[in-house]
């Protein structure tokens, strides 16, 4: 190693790269890690972190309106915008140390700095400094991605800019329909603003389970939020401080805010892959084999930037499996199968496995398992919700492939419910487990009639 700087190159200090290059040092490794904005990445900066603190602040707006029903008498809330944000900014700032400290004791030298590869062994830092390493290992994430070039799009935001307005918009327009959209369409709602949700698909949340998706629908609207679907913002026209968005049928909706949230892009650009010859999958992200390899032996991909499943804890485990195969002797593959997810909107989603639709194509035969009830909470609060649970079942050798929640606590039931699918735990070891009563997870274990069953030959 006499030619290399380095024993590891890590581009990026997001979850994953912090992780790879904390875990490399421990093996013994000298690691040097370069990151041109923050440490902590788009998870802890500008993702997930501050975005479920802002779910937080929006969800006590509920919280305050249901305590009447609970004999709680309250004088009439107000909330502060720059209040939150200052809040938020100081907790980011604390994470941000932390990460710091952690890879400071680990022994990894950290700059400050972009960096961009100049072969396959080189790292050019902004400085103009050059870095030698044996290995290199890409985890640069995603960045928003603002879809068509509209006229106008110059007004828009991201995901990004929405944790630092200045004041909170009364009117909030928000194109897309994923995870990012519907959660910030909660949050602005929330708080107090008034949200359009506009989406060009049918309906919001593709690639979630259709009555997941319907349901989400239906109770979003319940709290003011206007969703409109089959329609995208074609236009953005600024009139004095305000903007009016045009959609694609003719409509016009005035706005303080226009937010676009179509998703997130592989964070590729200008990063040196093509004069290190390093090639791109058809998804957009960096190739990559099982064990984040990409086209060049030397030099790997995890998280975002590889497009596989975008998601912080994938990321983590891919950085922690990439050490541990180059540094720690232990080649290890992660698997991207049965992965829980969860979209913190109002109410909230966790689900984990397959879909409905998954099953029905993918099984000769699907048994389905749903429950549809207003929690306790809400018999007193009189608030007018309801929780969605749902298991899909392989009909042949009664394995539960797929367990779907909406409502409050949904994240936190889909966490344990992953472990039972992920142990191929079948829907009679469901049945066997004791309930826990009074709660809504209870209706995982209780549930004993078939909603439905399909069979993939007689569809045929």
């Amino acid at each position: 190693m006499a030619d290399h700087d380095v024993d590891l190159f890590v581009i990026g200090g997001g979850s994953g790269g912090v992780r790879a290059a904390r875990i490399a040092a421990q093996h013994g490794a000298r690691v040097m890690l370069a990151e041109e904005y923050r440490l902590g990445g788009t998870c802890v900066i500008r993702g997930c972190v501050p975005k479920k603190l802002l779910v937080y602040a929006a969800r006590f707006r509920g919280e305050f309106e249901d305590a009447a029903g609970y004999g709680w008498t309250l004088p009439q809330p107000s909330f502060d915008w720059p209040t939150l944000i200052a809040n938020k900014d100081r907790e980011i700032a604390r994470l941000e140390a932390a990460y710091t400290a952690t890879l400071q004791k680990a022994g990894v030298a950290v700059v400050k700095s972009r960096a961009v590869l100049k072969d396959i062994h080189t790292v050019a830092l902004a400085n103009g400094e050059r870095v030698r390493a044996a290995t290199i290992l890409i985890s640069t994430g995603g960045a928003p991605s603002y879809g068509d070039n509209i006229a106008g799009l110059e007004h828009a935001i991201s995901s990004n800019e929405a944790f630092h307005l200045p004041e909170l918009p009364r009117r909030v327009v928000i194109q897309g329909g994923g995870y990012i959209a519907v959660e910030f369409a909660g949050i602005f709602a929330g708080l107090g603003s008034h949200v359009t949700l506009v989406y060009r698909g049918e309906n919001i949340l593709r690639g979630f389970d259709d009555d997941v998706r319907h349901h989400v629908r239906v109770e979003m609207e319940k709290h003011g939020i206007r969703v409109v679907t089959g329609r995208k913002v074609a236009a953005i026209e600024r009139s004095g401080a305000h903007f009016v968005a045009q959609l694609s049928g003719g409509n016009q909706i005035p706005a303080d805010c226009v937010m676009f949230a179509v998703g997130r892009l592989p964070n590729i650009a200008k990063l040196g892959l093509k004069e290190a010859g390093v090639a791109l999958a058809g998804n957009g992200g960096i190739a990559v084999d099982a064990f984040s390899r990409t086209s060049i032996a030397n030099i790997y991909a995890v998280g975002d930037v590889t497009n596989r499943v975008n998601l912080t804890p994938v990321a983590i485990r891919e950085g922690h499996a990439f050490a541990d195969t180059v540094f720690g002797g232990t080649p290890t593959a992660v698997d991207h199968t049965n992965v829980p997810t969860a979209v913190f909107s109002d109410p909230e989603v966790g689900v984990v496995g397959l879909t409905e639709t998954q099953a029905r194509a993918a099984l000769p035969r699907t048994d389905i398992y749903k429950a549809m009830f207003r929690p306790l909470k809400a018999t007193l609060s009189g608030r007018d919700t309801a929780v969605l649970l749902k298991l899909v079942v392989d009909g042949l050798n009664d394995r539960v492939v797929g367990c779907h929640v909406v409502g409050e606590g949904a994240a936190e039931m889909i966490q344990l419910a992953a472990v039972a699918v992920k142990m191929h735990a079948s829907k009679a070891d469901f049945d066997a487990t004791v309930a826990l009563h009074p709660t809504a997870a209870e209706e995982l274990v209780t549930m004993r009639t078939r909603s439905a069953s399909y069979a993939r030959q007689a569809a045929e």
